[in-house]
Order: structure tokens, then sequence, then C-alpha cells
């Protein structure tokens, strides 16, 4: 025996979602920098280096000396010289008065005086040691620099940003369906 039976077949519904996500893009441009360094000032004041030399000495011993030092020199010579022979002279007179004491002042006398002295022999042009004087000042540098600070601009830039908002869209993509049908039933 065969039983009437119901047979239901159901189909839920379903819900469809799509979904587009939102975009954001945000772009930051560079700040705009100006920077202006003026230049420094700088001054140099110098005093010239400064040298004396004095060479009067060694010309002086090289017997090239100027006029007026020449005539002085040959006139302290001829002092000292006349003040020699005076000597001499006043010495040769109080021998010849003491000529009864004995002796031959007047042989002695002229063996004396009757040769020339020798001359000494040798370079005489050469200059004394440290006869050329020297005096140095040395220069003198003074730097004065003034700095100047530097001027700095900056104009920083907004950022760019856009925005396209997203959306969310449902639909039905299946509709619920519930089908009935017998079976075994007897007409």
């Amino acid at each position: 025996m065969q039983l009437p039976q119901i047979r239901m077949q159901s189909q839920h519904a379903e819900i469809q979602i799509h979904t587009t996500n939102a975009k954001q893009r945000i772009e930051q441009p560079k700040a705009d920098l100006v920077i202006h360094q003026p230049q420094a000032q700088i001054s140099i004041q110098t005093t010239p280096a400064m040298l004396d030399i004095d060479q009067s000495k060694a010309w002086e011993d090289m017997n090239l000396m100027s006029i007026l030092k020449r005539n002085e020199r040959h006139a302290e010579e001829g002092m000292r010289a006349i003040a020699q022979g005076t000597a001499r002279r006043a010495s040769e007179g109080t021998e010849l008065m003491k000529i009864e004491n004995g002796g031959s002042p007047l042989i002695n006398q002229a063996i004396r005086n009757g040769h020339d002295q020798s001359k000494s022999l040798g370079i005489k042009f050469i200059p004394s040691p440290f006869a050329v004087k020297f005096n140095y000042q040395p220069a003198e540098v003074h730097i004065d620099v003034e700095i100047n600070q530097p001027t700095i601009e900056a104009t920083p830039n907004k950022p760019i940003m856009t925005y396209q908002p997203g959306k969310v869209e449902t639909s039905l993509k299946q509709r619920e369906d519930l089908q009935i049908s017998f079976t075994n039933l007897e007409q």
C-alpha cells in the first residue's frame, strides 16, 4: 500500500550585495622654499712690512764713504799723526839734550827714521763681520668679517584630496520558492 505523500520543495531567497570601495587620494605638493644668502662683508687692512738695511759701516770698512765722513776721518788721522810726530820730536830732542850722558842718539835716530814702516799686505776691501745692519718689521694684516644671516621664505602648499564615496548595492539574487506536490493520491 502506498501512502499519500506531500512533497514540499523550498528554496531560500538569496540576497546579493555588491560593494564598491570608497577611493581617497591625498597628494601633498612640496612647499615652496626660497633661500637668499647675502655675501659676507670682508675688510682686509694691511700695514706693509718694513726692511731697513744699513750698510754704511760696511762701506766705511771698504774705504768707500761719503766725502763728509772721509774728511772727518782724515782730520782725525791728521790730528793723531801730529800728536805722534810732536811726541816723537820731543822725545828725540830730549835724547839729544842728554847726549853728554853717552850713547849715540844721532845714530839711533837716523836708523829709526831712515826706514819707512813696512806696510801690511792682505785684502783690505772686505768689510768686518756684521757690518751690515738689518732691521725688519713684519707686515700686519687685520681681517674683519661681517656675516649676513640667510633669509628663508617657506610657503607651504595645502594637500590635494580627492574622495569618491563607496556604494553598497543590494539586490535579490534568487527569489524564495516553495513547491508542493502530492503523490499517491487516489482520485
